[in-house]
Protein backbone atom coordinates (compact mmCIF):
# COMPACT_ATOMS: atom_id res chain seq x y z
CA UNK A 1 0.00 0.00 0.00
CA UNK A 2 1.54 3.26 -1.18
CA UNK A 3 0.93 6.79 0.20
CA UNK A 4 1.65 10.06 -1.46
CA UNK A 5 0.67 13.20 0.53
CA UNK A 6 -2.07 13.18 2.31
CA UNK A 7 -2.26 17.51 2.17
CA UNK A 8 -2.00 17.05 -1.72
CA UNK A 9 -4.24 14.58 -2.26
CA UNK A 10 -7.21 16.85 -0.40
CA UNK A 11 -6.06 19.88 -2.60
CA UNK A 12 -8.54 21.21 -5.06
CA UNK A 13 -10.49 18.11 -4.41
CA UNK A 14 -14.70 18.33 -3.59
CA UNK A 15 -16.32 16.25 -0.83
CA UNK A 16 -19.80 15.50 -0.51
CA UNK A 17 -20.68 15.04 3.39
CA UNK A 18 -24.19 13.63 4.25
CA UNK A 19 -24.61 13.66 7.98
CA UNK A 20 -23.19 17.00 8.05
CA UNK A 21 -24.25 18.18 11.11
CA UNK A 22 -23.33 15.05 13.30
CA UNK A 23 -20.63 14.48 15.63
CA UNK A 24 -18.08 13.16 13.29
CA UNK A 25 -19.13 15.14 10.18
CA UNK A 26 -18.20 18.52 12.39
CA UNK A 27 -14.77 17.13 13.09
CA UNK A 28 -14.11 16.19 9.29
CA UNK A 29 -15.31 19.38 7.87
CA UNK A 30 -13.39 21.07 10.38
CA UNK A 31 -10.15 18.94 10.08
CA UNK A 32 -10.21 19.44 6.17
CA UNK A 33 -10.59 23.76 6.60
CA UNK A 34 -7.43 23.76 8.52
CA UNK A 35 -5.09 21.60 7.83
CA UNK A 36 -5.95 21.91 3.53
CA UNK A 37 -7.37 25.36 2.82
CA UNK A 38 -7.13 24.73 -0.45
CA UNK A 39 -9.50 22.06 -0.96
CA UNK A 40 -11.79 22.99 -3.23
CA UNK A 41 -15.30 22.54 -2.16
CA UNK A 42 -17.14 20.46 0.78
CA UNK A 43 -20.73 19.76 -0.24
CA UNK A 44 -22.37 19.04 3.13
CA UNK A 45 -25.79 17.80 3.02
CA UNK A 46 -28.38 18.76 5.74
CA UNK A 47 -32.01 16.94 6.59
CA UNK A 48 -34.03 20.36 4.96
CA UNK A 49 -36.41 21.54 2.83
CA UNK A 50 -34.90 24.27 1.41
CA UNK A 51 -31.94 26.53 1.38
CA UNK A 52 -32.21 28.81 3.51
CA UNK A 53 -33.32 26.10 6.81
CA UNK A 54 -30.17 24.47 5.58
CA UNK A 55 -27.92 27.40 5.85
CA UNK A 56 -29.75 28.17 9.58
CA UNK A 57 -29.10 24.58 10.59
CA UNK A 58 -25.21 25.08 9.36
CA UNK A 59 -24.89 28.46 10.97
CA UNK A 60 -26.54 27.23 14.19
CA UNK A 61 -25.29 23.52 14.42
CA UNK A 62 -22.08 23.31 12.62
CA UNK A 63 -20.31 26.55 12.57
CA UNK A 64 -21.53 27.99 15.93
CA UNK A 65 -19.60 25.10 18.03
CA UNK A 66 -16.57 25.81 20.05
CA UNK A 67 -15.15 23.49 17.36
CA UNK A 68 -14.47 25.85 14.72
CA UNK A 69 -12.87 28.04 17.87
CA UNK A 70 -8.96 27.87 16.05
CA UNK A 71 -10.47 28.67 12.72
CA UNK A 72 -12.08 31.48 13.61
CA UNK A 73 -8.90 32.52 15.45
CA UNK A 74 -7.08 32.25 12.04
CA UNK A 75 -9.33 33.93 9.66
CA UNK A 76 -11.08 36.47 12.77
CA UNK A 77 -13.29 39.01 10.28
CA UNK A 78 -12.13 37.06 7.00
CA UNK A 79 -14.36 33.38 8.02
CA UNK A 80 -17.54 33.99 7.08
CA UNK A 81 -15.43 34.94 3.20
CA UNK A 82 -14.09 31.54 3.13
CA UNK A 83 -16.39 29.22 4.76
CA UNK A 84 -18.19 30.97 1.68
CA UNK A 85 -15.54 29.94 -0.94
CA UNK A 86 -15.19 26.42 0.40
CA UNK A 87 -18.30 25.09 1.65
CA UNK A 88 -21.59 24.60 -0.18
CA UNK A 89 -25.01 23.54 1.99
CA UNK A 90 -26.97 21.47 0.13
CA UNK A 91 -30.44 21.06 1.46
CA UNK A 92 -31.85 17.27 1.29
CA UNK A 93 -32.27 14.00 2.83
CA UNK A 94 -30.74 10.59 2.46
CA UNK A 95 -34.16 9.40 2.77
CA UNK A 96 -34.89 10.71 -0.92
CA UNK A 97 -33.73 9.91 -4.44
CA UNK A 98 -30.84 11.84 -5.44
CA UNK A 99 -30.31 12.37 -1.70
CA UNK A 100 -33.66 14.88 -1.57
CA UNK A 101 -31.37 17.33 -3.84
CA UNK A 102 -33.84 19.31 -5.79
CA UNK A 103 -32.18 21.69 -7.25
CA UNK A 104 -31.91 20.04 -10.38
CA UNK A 105 -27.89 22.58 -11.45
CA UNK A 106 -26.39 21.84 -8.08
CA UNK A 107 -27.21 17.87 -8.79
CA UNK A 108 -25.56 18.14 -11.83
CA UNK A 109 -22.52 20.25 -10.18
CA UNK A 110 -22.02 17.22 -7.88
CA UNK A 111 -21.95 14.67 -10.34
CA UNK A 112 -19.52 16.13 -12.45
CA UNK A 113 -16.86 17.95 -9.05
CA UNK A 114 -17.59 15.10 -6.41
CA UNK A 115 -14.29 13.29 -5.99
CA UNK A 116 -14.90 11.55 -2.46
CA UNK A 117 -18.07 10.93 -0.93
CA UNK A 118 -18.56 10.54 3.02
CA UNK A 119 -21.91 9.37 3.86
CA UNK A 120 -21.88 9.94 8.21
CA UNK A 121 -25.72 10.29 8.36
CA UNK A 122 -26.95 7.84 10.91
CA UNK A 123 -29.59 7.53 13.44
CA UNK A 124 -27.69 5.53 16.23
CA UNK A 125 -30.24 5.31 18.80
CA UNK A 126 -30.61 1.74 19.39
CA UNK A 127 -33.98 1.37 19.71
CA UNK A 128 -35.03 3.70 16.59
CA UNK A 129 -38.50 3.31 14.86
CA UNK A 130 -38.02 0.11 12.56
CA UNK A 131 -39.70 2.00 9.84
CA UNK A 132 -36.74 5.52 10.36
CA UNK A 133 -33.65 3.02 10.93
CA UNK A 134 -34.18 1.35 8.11
CA UNK A 135 -34.60 3.75 5.81
CA UNK A 136 -31.74 6.05 7.11
CA UNK A 137 -28.85 3.84 8.01
CA UNK A 138 -29.30 0.58 5.65
CA UNK A 139 -31.19 1.96 2.28
CA UNK A 140 -29.70 5.57 2.75
CA UNK A 141 -26.47 3.67 2.75
CA UNK A 142 -27.88 2.56 -0.22
CA UNK A 143 -29.19 5.58 -1.74
CA UNK A 144 -25.52 7.66 -0.82
CA UNK A 145 -23.83 4.81 -3.14
CA UNK A 146 -25.92 5.00 -5.56
CA UNK A 147 -25.34 9.04 -5.89
CA UNK A 148 -21.49 8.21 -6.03
CA UNK A 149 -22.10 6.43 -8.67
CA UNK A 150 -23.12 9.18 -10.97
CA UNK A 151 -20.27 11.33 -9.96
CA UNK A 152 -18.25 10.87 -12.58
CA UNK A 153 -15.04 12.22 -11.44
CA UNK A 154 -15.60 10.04 -7.61
CA UNK A 155 -12.12 8.17 -6.52
CA UNK A 156 -13.60 6.68 -3.39
CA UNK A 157 -16.54 6.42 -1.52
CA UNK A 158 -16.57 5.93 2.40
CA UNK A 159 -19.14 4.63 4.44
CA UNK A 160 -18.91 5.25 8.22
CA UNK A 161 -20.76 2.25 10.06
CA UNK A 162 -19.89 0.95 13.37
CA UNK A 163 -17.83 -1.86 15.05
CA UNK A 164 -20.53 -3.54 16.86
CA UNK A 165 -22.54 -4.43 13.63
CA UNK A 166 -21.06 -8.09 14.94
CA UNK A 167 -23.89 -8.28 17.88
CA UNK A 168 -22.06 -10.37 20.49
CA UNK A 169 -19.80 -11.96 19.01
CA UNK A 170 -16.90 -13.50 21.11
CA UNK A 171 -12.98 -13.55 20.89
CA UNK A 172 -11.24 -12.11 17.83
CA UNK A 173 -13.55 -10.06 15.39
CA UNK A 174 -12.18 -9.67 12.05
CA UNK A 175 -12.48 -6.86 9.57
CA UNK A 176 -14.90 -9.39 7.30
CA UNK A 177 -17.37 -7.60 5.24
CA UNK A 178 -21.42 -8.82 5.64
CA UNK A 179 -22.86 -10.60 2.68
CA UNK A 180 -26.63 -10.01 1.47
CA UNK A 181 -28.70 -12.72 3.37
CA UNK A 182 -26.36 -13.39 6.45
CA UNK A 183 -26.82 -13.89 9.88
CA UNK A 184 -25.67 -13.93 13.15
CA UNK A 185 -27.69 -16.96 14.44
CA UNK A 186 -27.26 -18.83 11.53
CA UNK A 187 -31.01 -18.33 10.92
CA UNK A 188 -31.98 -17.99 7.52
CA UNK A 189 -34.48 -15.98 5.51
CA UNK A 190 -32.94 -12.63 6.04
CA UNK A 191 -34.20 -10.71 2.98
CA UNK A 192 -33.38 -6.55 3.29
CA UNK A 193 -36.51 -5.85 1.00
CA UNK A 194 -39.20 -8.41 2.77
CA UNK A 195 -38.11 -6.19 6.08
CA UNK A 196 -38.69 -3.07 4.70
CA UNK A 197 -42.24 -4.65 3.66
CA UNK A 198 -42.84 -5.77 7.29
CA UNK A 199 -42.22 -2.69 8.38
CA UNK A 200 -44.40 -0.81 6.02
CA UNK A 201 -47.10 -3.43 6.46
CA UNK A 202 -46.77 -3.17 10.63
CA UNK A 203 -46.83 0.74 9.98
CA UNK A 204 -50.39 0.36 7.52
CA UNK A 205 -51.96 -1.65 10.31
CA UNK A 206 -51.32 0.57 13.10
CA UNK A 207 -52.62 3.50 11.09
CA UNK A 208 -55.94 1.60 10.16
CA UNK A 209 -56.63 0.65 13.95
CA UNK A 210 -55.92 4.22 14.34
CA UNK A 211 -53.17 4.37 16.66
CA UNK A 212 -52.03 7.37 18.42
CA UNK A 213 -48.96 8.69 17.56
CA UNK A 214 -47.33 7.35 20.69
CA UNK A 215 -48.38 3.79 20.09
CA UNK A 216 -47.49 4.37 16.71
CA UNK A 217 -43.99 4.80 17.97
CA UNK A 218 -43.73 2.48 20.85
CA UNK A 219 -44.82 -0.65 18.59
CA UNK A 220 -42.28 0.45 15.39
CA UNK A 221 -39.89 0.69 18.08
CA UNK A 222 -40.58 -2.83 19.51
CA UNK A 223 -40.79 -4.19 15.86
CA UNK A 224 -36.67 -2.89 15.31
CA UNK A 225 -35.78 -5.21 18.10
CA UNK A 226 -38.01 -8.08 17.43
CA UNK A 227 -37.00 -8.25 13.80
CA UNK A 228 -32.91 -7.61 15.17
CA UNK A 229 -32.79 -10.26 17.36
CA UNK A 230 -34.40 -12.80 15.38
CA UNK A 231 -31.52 -12.57 13.00
CA UNK A 232 -29.25 -12.88 16.28
CA UNK A 233 -28.41 -8.96 16.40
CA UNK A 234 -29.00 -7.45 19.69
CA UNK A 235 -30.33 -3.92 18.66
CA UNK A 236 -32.37 -2.08 15.73
CA UNK A 237 -29.08 0.17 15.15
CA UNK A 238 -26.66 -2.66 14.36
CA UNK A 239 -29.22 -4.89 12.96
CA UNK A 240 -29.75 -1.79 10.20
CA UNK A 241 -26.15 -0.57 10.10
CA UNK A 242 -25.26 -4.61 9.01
CA UNK A 243 -27.63 -4.28 6.55
CA UNK A 244 -26.33 -1.52 5.12
CA UNK A 245 -23.26 -3.14 4.91
CA UNK A 246 -24.74 -5.66 2.78
CA UNK A 247 -26.38 -3.70 0.53
CA UNK A 248 -23.14 -1.76 -0.31
CA UNK A 249 -21.11 -4.81 -0.79
CA UNK A 250 -23.41 -6.32 -2.58
CA UNK A 251 -23.92 -3.19 -5.16
CA UNK A 252 -20.79 -1.18 -5.45
CA UNK A 253 -19.33 -2.91 -8.31
CA UNK A 254 -16.56 -1.67 -9.14
CA UNK A 255 -16.37 1.22 -6.55
CA UNK A 256 -13.51 2.12 -4.13
CA UNK A 257 -15.45 1.36 -1.24
CA UNK A 258 -13.97 1.82 2.33
CA UNK A 259 -15.67 0.84 5.23
CA UNK A 260 -15.12 2.79 8.43
CA UNK A 261 -16.03 0.81 11.74
CA UNK A 262 -15.52 2.91 14.84
CA UNK A 263 -15.82 1.55 18.57
CA UNK A 264 -17.08 3.74 20.89
CA UNK A 265 -16.52 7.41 19.87
CA UNK A 266 -15.62 9.85 22.58
CA UNK A 267 -14.04 13.59 22.67
CA UNK A 268 -11.38 14.39 21.15
CA UNK A 269 -7.30 13.17 22.09
CA UNK A 270 -5.68 16.70 20.02
CA UNK A 271 -7.27 18.51 17.89
CA UNK A 272 -8.43 21.16 17.28
CA UNK A 273 -8.21 20.76 21.20
CA UNK A 274 -8.30 18.22 23.62
CA UNK A 275 -11.71 17.19 24.86
CA UNK A 276 -13.96 18.79 22.35
CA UNK A 277 -17.09 16.77 22.45
CA UNK A 278 -21.06 17.60 21.70
CA UNK A 279 -23.32 16.17 24.43
CA UNK A 280 -23.63 13.35 26.38
CA UNK A 281 -22.15 10.15 24.61
CA UNK A 282 -22.95 6.51 25.35
CA UNK A 283 -20.72 5.97 28.60
CA UNK A 284 -20.48 9.75 29.29
CA UNK A 285 -23.94 9.40 30.76
CA UNK A 286 -22.58 6.97 33.45
CA UNK A 287 -20.29 9.33 34.43
CA UNK A 288 -22.39 12.18 34.55
CA UNK A 289 -24.68 10.41 37.02
CA UNK A 290 -21.90 9.30 38.77
CA UNK A 291 -20.88 13.03 39.52
CA UNK A 292 -24.19 14.02 40.65
CA UNK A 293 -24.14 11.37 42.94
CA UNK A 294 -27.49 9.57 41.28
CA UNK A 295 -25.73 6.06 40.49
CA UNK A 296 -24.53 3.91 43.29
CA UNK A 297 -23.88 0.63 41.34
CA UNK A 298 -22.80 -0.50 38.05
CA UNK A 299 -23.72 -3.37 35.60
CA UNK A 300 -21.08 -5.03 33.94
CA UNK A 301 -17.43 -7.52 34.76
CA UNK A 302 -14.77 -5.67 35.88
CA UNK A 303 -12.89 -7.47 33.74
CA UNK A 304 -15.18 -6.38 30.11
CA UNK A 305 -13.06 -4.10 27.81
CA UNK A 306 -14.58 -1.09 26.87
CA UNK A 307 -13.55 -0.32 23.25
CA UNK A 308 -13.42 3.48 23.11
CA UNK A 309 -11.28 5.63 20.66
CA UNK A 310 -11.45 9.26 20.18
CA UNK A 311 -13.08 11.19 17.42
CA UNK A 312 -9.85 13.21 15.97
CA UNK A 313 -8.70 9.46 15.72
CA UNK A 314 -11.56 8.42 13.96
CA UNK A 315 -11.52 11.28 11.78
CA UNK A 316 -7.85 10.95 11.03
CA UNK A 317 -8.47 7.26 10.18
CA UNK A 318 -11.19 8.26 7.36
CA UNK A 319 -8.66 10.67 5.85
CA UNK A 320 -5.68 8.35 5.61
CA UNK A 321 -8.07 5.54 4.35
CA UNK A 322 -9.81 7.68 2.02
CA UNK A 323 -6.48 8.60 0.23
CA UNK A 324 -4.78 4.92 0.31
CA UNK A 325 -8.01 3.55 -1.42
CA UNK A 326 -8.39 5.92 -4.35
CA UNK A 327 -9.66 4.43 -7.23
CA UNK A 328 -8.81 1.27 -5.94
CA UNK A 329 -12.01 -1.02 -7.02
CA UNK A 330 -11.96 -3.08 -4.16
CA UNK A 331 -13.90 -3.07 -0.62
CA UNK A 332 -11.75 -2.53 2.09
CA UNK A 333 -13.30 -2.67 6.13
CA UNK A 334 -10.98 -0.85 9.25
CA UNK A 335 -12.19 -1.53 12.71
CA UNK A 336 -11.09 1.31 14.55
CA UNK A 337 -11.14 0.83 18.03
CA UNK A 338 -8.73 0.22 20.95
CA UNK A 339 -9.61 -3.17 22.51
CA UNK A 340 -6.31 -5.12 20.81
CA UNK A 341 -2.92 -2.73 21.46
CA UNK A 342 -4.33 -0.64 24.12
CA UNK A 343 -7.50 -1.97 26.27
CA UNK A 344 -9.06 -0.27 28.87
CA UNK A 345 -11.79 -2.26 31.48
CA UNK A 346 -14.77 -1.75 32.93
CA UNK A 347 -12.60 -1.71 36.50
CA UNK A 348 -10.41 1.15 35.36
CA UNK A 349 -13.63 3.24 33.67
CA UNK A 350 -14.80 3.30 37.32
CA UNK A 351 -11.64 3.68 39.11
CA UNK A 352 -10.95 7.12 36.97
CA UNK A 353 -14.49 8.02 37.84
CA UNK A 354 -14.08 7.79 41.29
CA UNK A 355 -10.62 9.84 41.02
CA UNK A 356 -12.05 12.64 39.36
CA UNK A 357 -14.86 13.74 40.97
CA UNK A 358 -13.08 12.88 44.09
CA UNK A 359 -10.60 15.93 43.42
CA UNK A 360 -13.03 17.92 41.25
CA UNK A 361 -16.73 17.39 42.86
CA UNK A 362 -19.56 17.78 40.87
CA UNK A 363 -21.11 21.36 41.78
CA UNK A 364 -25.21 21.16 42.34
CA UNK A 365 -27.94 23.65 41.68
CA UNK A 366 -27.48 24.46 45.46
CA UNK A 367 -23.65 25.36 44.99
CA UNK A 368 -22.95 22.68 47.05
CA UNK A 369 -19.99 19.77 46.11
CA UNK A 370 -21.44 16.53 45.48
CA UNK A 371 -19.46 13.53 47.29
CA UNK A 372 -19.32 10.22 45.86
CA UNK A 373 -18.37 7.19 47.01
CA UNK A 374 -17.21 3.96 45.17
CA UNK A 375 -20.25 2.11 43.56
CA UNK A 376 -21.41 -1.37 44.76
CA UNK A 377 -19.99 -3.44 40.94
CA UNK A 378 -23.17 -5.79 40.07
CA UNK A 379 -21.03 -8.74 37.97
CA UNK A 380 -24.11 -10.67 36.88
CA UNK A 381 -27.39 -10.25 35.16
CA UNK A 382 -28.76 -12.26 38.20
CA UNK A 383 -26.89 -10.08 40.95
CA UNK A 384 -28.34 -7.26 39.16
CA UNK A 385 -31.68 -8.61 39.45
CA UNK A 386 -31.51 -9.23 43.06
CA UNK A 387 -30.36 -6.09 43.52
CA UNK A 388 -33.87 -4.35 41.41
CA UNK A 389 -35.86 -6.74 43.83
CA UNK A 390 -35.30 -5.64 47.04
CA UNK A 391 -34.06 -2.08 46.76
CA UNK A 392 -37.19 -1.61 43.96
CA UNK A 393 -39.39 -4.25 42.87
CA UNK A 394 -40.60 -5.63 46.51
CA UNK A 395 -41.36 -1.50 47.38
CA UNK A 396 -43.13 -1.28 44.64
CA UNK A 397 -45.14 -4.60 45.42
CA UNK A 398 -45.88 -2.70 48.42
CA UNK A 399 -46.94 0.60 47.29
CA UNK A 400 -49.53 -1.29 44.60
CA UNK A 401 -51.14 -2.77 47.97
CA UNK A 402 -51.20 0.00 50.23
CA UNK A 403 -52.38 2.59 46.75
CA UNK A 404 -55.37 -0.25 46.17
CA UNK A 405 -56.35 -0.04 49.88
CA UNK A 406 -56.13 3.54 49.84
CA UNK A 407 -58.60 4.18 46.84
CA UNK A 408 -55.63 4.71 44.48
CA UNK A 409 -54.35 7.48 46.80
CA UNK A 410 -51.14 7.46 45.90
CA UNK A 411 -51.45 5.96 42.49
CA UNK A 412 -49.68 9.33 41.03
CA UNK A 413 -46.62 8.04 42.68
CA UNK A 414 -46.86 4.47 42.08
CA UNK A 415 -47.02 5.13 38.31
CA UNK A 416 -44.35 7.06 38.67
CA UNK A 417 -42.18 4.64 39.75
CA UNK A 418 -43.39 1.94 37.73
CA UNK A 419 -42.21 4.26 34.95
CA UNK A 420 -38.97 4.72 35.86
CA UNK A 421 -38.09 1.04 37.31
CA UNK A 422 -39.49 0.08 33.64
CA UNK A 423 -37.55 2.71 31.52
CA UNK A 424 -34.14 1.40 33.78
CA UNK A 425 -35.21 -2.26 32.89
CA UNK A 426 -35.25 -1.58 29.28
CA UNK A 427 -31.93 0.40 29.20
CA UNK A 428 -30.32 -2.61 31.17
CA UNK A 429 -32.09 -4.51 28.03
CA UNK A 430 -30.61 -2.78 25.47
CA UNK A 431 -26.85 -1.97 26.70
CA UNK A 432 -26.79 -5.55 27.94
CA UNK A 433 -24.71 -6.66 25.63
CA UNK A 434 -22.22 -4.21 26.29
CA UNK A 435 -21.76 -4.41 29.61
CA UNK A 436 -20.61 -7.82 28.98
CA UNK A 437 -18.60 -7.52 25.66
CA UNK A 438 -16.54 -10.73 25.28
CA UNK A 439 -14.94 -9.47 22.11
CA UNK A 440 -11.93 -7.61 20.89
CA UNK A 441 -12.03 -6.10 17.73
CA UNK A 442 -9.15 -7.42 15.20
CA UNK A 443 -7.43 -3.82 13.39
CA UNK A 444 -5.11 -5.62 11.48
CA UNK A 445 -6.07 -3.60 8.19
CA UNK A 446 -6.28 -0.50 10.31
CA UNK A 447 -2.69 -1.60 11.53
CA UNK A 448 -1.22 -2.12 8.14
CA UNK A 449 -2.91 1.81 7.39
CA UNK A 450 -1.18 3.27 9.81
CA UNK A 451 2.15 1.31 9.11
CA UNK A 452 1.61 2.61 5.59
CA UNK A 453 1.37 6.12 6.35
CA UNK A 454 4.64 5.88 8.66
CA UNK A 455 6.48 4.18 6.37
CA UNK A 456 5.44 6.57 3.52
CA UNK A 457 6.09 9.38 6.11
CA UNK A 458 3.11 11.22 5.13
CA UNK A 459 2.30 13.75 7.67
CA UNK A 460 1.52 11.50 10.58
CA UNK A 461 1.93 14.08 13.41
CA UNK A 462 -1.25 15.90 11.53
CA UNK A 463 -3.35 12.65 10.81
CA UNK A 464 -3.01 10.33 13.78
CA UNK A 465 -4.88 7.50 14.80
CA UNK A 466 -2.65 4.97 17.17
CA UNK A 467 -4.30 4.42 20.08
CA UNK A 468 -1.55 2.92 21.81
CA UNK A 469 -0.33 6.15 22.43
CA UNK A 470 -3.11 6.81 24.64
CA UNK A 471 -2.06 6.75 28.19
CA UNK A 472 -6.02 6.41 29.60
CA UNK A 473 -5.33 7.49 33.22
CA UNK A 474 -4.58 10.69 31.40
CA UNK A 475 -6.83 10.91 29.07
CA UNK A 476 -9.86 10.84 31.61
CA UNK A 477 -8.55 12.89 33.91
CA UNK A 478 -7.21 15.86 32.03
CA UNK A 479 -9.36 15.40 28.79
CA UNK A 480 -12.10 13.15 28.72
CA UNK A 481 -14.22 14.49 31.86
CA UNK A 482 -12.92 17.86 32.20
CA UNK A 483 -14.76 18.36 28.31
CA UNK A 484 -17.82 16.45 28.98
CA UNK A 485 -18.50 18.20 32.63
CA UNK A 486 -18.62 21.79 31.78
CA UNK A 487 -21.38 21.99 29.60
CA UNK A 488 -23.44 21.35 33.11
CA UNK A 489 -20.99 23.20 35.16
CA UNK A 490 -21.82 26.49 32.94
CA UNK A 491 -25.56 26.48 33.79
CA UNK A 492 -24.32 25.73 37.76
CA UNK A 493 -22.15 28.60 37.31
CA UNK A 494 -25.20 30.58 35.89
CA UNK A 495 -27.32 29.87 38.91
CA UNK A 496 -24.31 30.56 41.46
CA UNK A 497 -23.43 33.97 39.87
CA UNK A 498 -27.35 34.72 39.42
CA UNK A 499 -27.62 34.32 43.30
CA UNK A 500 -24.57 35.96 43.81
CA UNK A 501 -25.40 39.42 42.46
CA UNK A 502 -28.95 39.75 43.35
CA UNK A 503 -29.77 43.08 44.47
CA UNK A 504 -26.40 44.05 43.26
CA UNK A 505 -26.25 47.56 40.91
CA UNK A 506 -23.45 46.64 39.04
CA UNK A 507 -21.66 44.48 36.07
CA UNK A 508 -19.91 41.36 36.07
CA UNK A 509 -18.67 39.68 33.12
CA UNK A 510 -17.44 35.68 33.54
CA UNK A 511 -15.62 33.53 31.35
CA UNK A 512 -17.05 29.97 32.05
CA UNK A 513 -14.75 27.62 30.59
CA UNK A 514 -11.29 25.83 30.40
CA UNK A 515 -7.96 27.64 29.21
CA UNK A 516 -5.07 24.92 29.76
CA UNK A 517 -4.29 23.01 27.04
CA UNK A 518 -6.99 24.72 24.38
CA UNK A 519 -6.16 27.16 21.86
CA UNK A 520 -7.32 30.33 23.74
CA UNK A 521 -6.74 31.60 27.10
CA UNK A 522 -9.23 33.35 29.15
CA UNK A 523 -9.22 35.25 32.61
CA UNK A 524 -11.22 33.56 34.90
CA UNK A 525 -11.05 35.69 37.58
CA UNK A 526 -14.50 36.51 38.55
CA UNK A 527 -15.38 32.94 38.34
CA UNK A 528 -12.54 31.97 40.67
CA UNK A 529 -14.15 34.57 43.11
CA UNK A 530 -17.78 33.22 43.29
CA UNK A 531 -16.70 29.70 43.27
CA UNK A 532 -14.16 29.12 45.56
CA UNK A 533 -16.13 30.26 48.60
CA UNK A 534 -18.04 27.75 47.98
CA UNK A 535 -15.44 25.21 47.24
CA UNK A 536 -14.11 25.30 50.57
CA UNK A 537 -16.22 23.59 51.69
CA UNK A 538 -14.78 20.21 50.57
CA UNK A 539 -11.46 18.83 51.46
CA UNK A 540 -9.37 20.28 48.50
CA UNK A 541 -6.62 22.48 48.01
CA UNK A 542 -8.48 24.71 45.63
CA UNK A 543 -6.05 28.00 45.56
CA UNK A 544 -6.10 30.86 42.91
CA UNK A 545 -6.95 31.21 39.40
CA UNK A 546 -5.11 28.25 37.92
CA UNK A 547 -7.15 25.72 40.16
CA UNK A 548 -10.48 27.40 39.22
CA UNK A 549 -9.48 26.51 35.40
CA UNK A 550 -8.60 22.91 36.66
CA UNK A 551 -11.45 22.33 38.04
CA UNK A 552 -13.57 23.98 35.76
CA UNK A 553 -11.76 21.46 33.01
CA UNK A 554 -9.01 21.17 31.10
CA UNK A 555 -9.52 20.93 27.61
CA UNK A 556 -12.58 22.39 26.02
CA UNK A 557 -13.52 25.71 25.41
CA UNK A 558 -17.62 26.75 26.51
CA UNK A 559 -19.00 30.06 25.83
CA UNK A 560 -19.45 32.28 28.70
Amino acid sequence: MDLGSILHFLEDKSILVTGATGFLAKIFVEKILRVQPNVKKLYLLLRAADEMSAMQRFNTEVIAKDLFMVLKEKYGRNLNSFISQKVVVVPGDITCENLGVKDRDLLEEMWKEVDVVVNLAATTNFDERYDVSLDINTFGAMRALSFSKKCSKLKVHVHVSTAYVCGEKEGLISETPYYMGETLNGISGLDIDREKKVAEEKLKQLRVENSSQESIKSAMKDLGIQRARKYGWPNTYVFTKAMGEMLLGHMKENMPLVIIRPTIITSTYKEPFPGWVEGIRTIDSLAVGYGKGRITCFLGGPNTIIDLIPADMVVNSMIVAMVAHANQPNETIYHVGSSLSNPMTCKMFQEYGHQYFTKHPWINKEGKPVTVSKVKVLSTMDSFQSYMTIRYLLPLKVLQFVNAACCQYFRGLYLNMYRKIKYVMRLIDLYRPYLFFKGVFDDINTEKLRMAAKESNVETDIFYFDPKTIKWSDYFMSIHLPGVIPADMMVNAMIVAMVTHANQPNETMYHVGSSITSPMSYDMHNVSRIWLPILHQAPLDRQGRQTCHRWQGQSAQHDG
